[in-house]
């Protein structure tokens, strides 16, 4: 008779639980047994304090039935296990790790990050087939001697630790690929990191470094560099020799100039924003000719020098919150140039309207300033044909929708999209597409072809009435232009727009800020003047820790609360032509620093 005729009890969750000796810091014996099979082992998040003695032992403690010689058994034979070469501790509680660890000497990769390890035991440099080591979100206050001996090292990543110094043989991983230090307490770095040679990622980002070495010119292979969040106050003209370089982040330090990048002839990125910049070598420009996006947002540049036009491959120029009065007219021939940032300018050389009305407009300006009229750009169907700009027969040069990877297809007065255009993108990786001034009624399904790369999206002066939640998919995203529409609210999936920078939502019928984007963590500029919101909520604006630019301008706005002052990261706020008493006019006209000033002296200090 069965159990359950006996009156046994049957336990509703049985089958679904760890076995007994899973729990706590133990490790079933199946999952030892799969990986003497596979040679990997995985005991991420689950809440380990110690590694039990049989990982360790995972090659010596052989199972008896394994040891059983018989030809039936095909699965637990002794003679067909492997050694153990990965590794996997992440996310447990693990305070320590054994010197038994020198018992897996086939490991190539020890993944204990996020952690609480203070060390790393010395035997970890018999594992000398290490190639990956991840040390990241621990408590470690230095890097023993063992770690620096894993020669054959090819990543190396510590970034969250509590380290002050470096060690001055860190010279000696003459195969390392990628280091990463970041979010630590480094205060220099030595001038033995120059024999990196292989390196091409390098993560400095986020210590307390006020120079770096003249060495770091030394790593010829280095493509990555992330140095934002120190304290540099300039750079070492070395750095113009790292042939290779291809990103360049060095936000929120103290620098007032940019090296000279003489050699960098692949530099596609220069992220400078948040520093003291006063001002650009022209003469330097040229040695930059593959830059893709220059970043100078809050620095103090008061002008741009004629030569920017040297970046002809420039396709975003970022100069939000300077000082810049006036742009030299030649920008307006920077045929590439997509997206140009001026917000938080005193700017008296373009009018307000025309910078409202997007980058085409303000390159159209400033050419037509110019002595002599700059020819336009005249596109050709695949018939062979030239098509100007108001014929609904125009379409795109797939060559050049390649090459620049962007789509312009925008002042059509299109009501869709004709099929030809896709077909352009879908055979290019289009990171830049403007659909703008036509009469779109929704986001066009085909854009879904660029879901994986797209970047920048101008949707701006059409008839969408409502933003499909398929904007969501679009993980990419850093600008979302959606002026002059008739939106009043945004989907909640636009939050999985993580990297989004910029968003203008200006001339639509908001009544309120949409809640979704206090969720948006990257978000810098939020351009949302003349619609109709009453409440500035404030609790939800700080919620956008990197929030820079605010432009509330032409809104019903009747009160503007004072802790919008206590928003450190917000440089530029306007908000002129709303019903509001306070802050006066007079004050609103002196500027984004003056009106922060009046708000913070009207925070109440009970």
């Amino acid at each position: 008779m069965s159990s359950r005729g006996r009156g046994g009890r049957l336990k509703p969750r049985a089958g679904f639980q760890k076995p007994s000796e899973e729990m706590g810091s133990g490790v079933s014996s199946v999952i030892l047994k799969q990986a003497r099979k596979s040679g990997q082992l995985n005991l991420s998040n689950r809440q380990l304090t110690t590694v039990p003695d049989s990982v360790w032992k995972i090659n010596e403690d052989v199972p008896q039935e394994a040891k059983t010689v018989s030809l039936d058994n095909t699965e637990d034979r002794w003679w067909d296990q492997v050694d153990l070469t990965k590794l996997i501790l992440a996310s447990n509680s693990l305070s320590e790790l054994s010197e038994d660890i020198s018992k897996l000497p086939a490991l190539t990769v020890l993944d204990a990050h996020d952690n609480q390890l203070t060390s790393v035991p010395q035997s970890l440099s018999e594992c000398s087939q290490l190639r990956k080591l991840m040390l990241g979100h621990n408590k470690l206050q230095s890097l023993p001697s063992c770690v620096i001996n894993l020669v054959n090292l090819k990543i190396l990543h510590l970034e969250h630790n509590q380290l002050k110094e470096f060690p001055t043989d860190i010279g000696n991983l003459l195969h390392l690929e990628e280091l990463d230090v970041s979010e630590n307490e480094l205060e220099c770095l030595p001038n033995s990191i120059g024999y990196l040679t292989e390196c091409f990622k390098l993560n400095v980002s986020n210590n307390r470094l006020k120079t770096l070495p003249r060495e770091i010119g030394l790593l010829k292979s280095l493509r990555v560099l992330e140095a934002s969040g120190n304290a540099l106050q300039s750079l070492p003209d070395d750095l113009g020799h790292l042939e290779h370089l291809e990103l360049l982040y060095l936000r929120q330090n103290k620098l007032s100039h940019l090296p000279k990048l003489e050699h960098c002839k692949k530099l596609k990125e220069i992220h400078a924003n948040n520093n003291a910049i006063m001002g650009l070598q022209g003469e330097s420009l040229h040695y930059l000719p593959e830059l893709v996006l220059l970043n100078l947002q809050d620095n103090k540049l008061s002008k741009l020098p004629a030569e920017i036009t040297e970046l002809t491959n420039l396709e975003r120029l970022d100069l939000i919150n300077n000082d810049i009065s006036e742009l030299p007219y030649e920008v307006g021939t920077m045929q590439k140039l997509k997206v140009i940032s001026l917000d938080g300018n005193p700017m008296k050389g373009v009018r307000r309207d025309i910078i409202m009305r997007g980058t085409a407009e303000i390159k159209k300006y400033l050419a037509s300033r110019m002595s002599e009229p700059v020819p336009e750009k005249v596109t050709i169907t695949s018939g062979g044909t030239s098509s100007q700009p108001g014929d609904n027969s125009y379409t795109v040069d797939a060559h050049t929708v390649s090459s620049t990877k962007s789509l312009d297809y925008s002042n059509k007065r299109a009501s869709s999209i004709p099929c030809d255009i896709w077909e352009a993108l879908r055979k290019s990786n289009v990171t830049s597409v403007n659909i703008g001034k036509n009469l779109l009624t929704q986001l066009p399904q085909n854009l879904i072809l660029a879901v994986d790369t797209l970047g920048s999206l101008n949707i701006s002066f059409n008839r969408l009435t409502v933003l499909s939640s398929d904007i969501g998919l679009y993980l990419q995203l850093t600008d979302l232009d959606l002026r002059n529409n008739q939106l009043s609210q945004l989907p909640s999936e636009i939050v999985s727009l993580q990297k989004l920078m910029t968003i203008n939502i200006s001339c639509n019928r908001f009544a309120a800020l949409p809640k979704c984007l206090n969720e948006m963590k990257s978000l810098e500029n939020l351009l949302a003047s003349d619609n109709q919101i009453q409440v500035i909520d404030v609790d939800g604006l700080k919620c956008l820790e990197k929030l820079a630019c605010l432009d509330l301008q032409n809104n019903s706005i009747t009160e503007v609360p004072p802790q919008l002052a206590n928003i450190n990261s917000l440089r530029s706020l306007s908000l002129g032509g709303n019903p509001c008493r306070n802050p006066r006019p007079a004050i609103l006209a002196k500027g984004s620093a003056a009106v922060l000033e009046y708000l913070k002296g009207r925070i109440p200090t009970t």
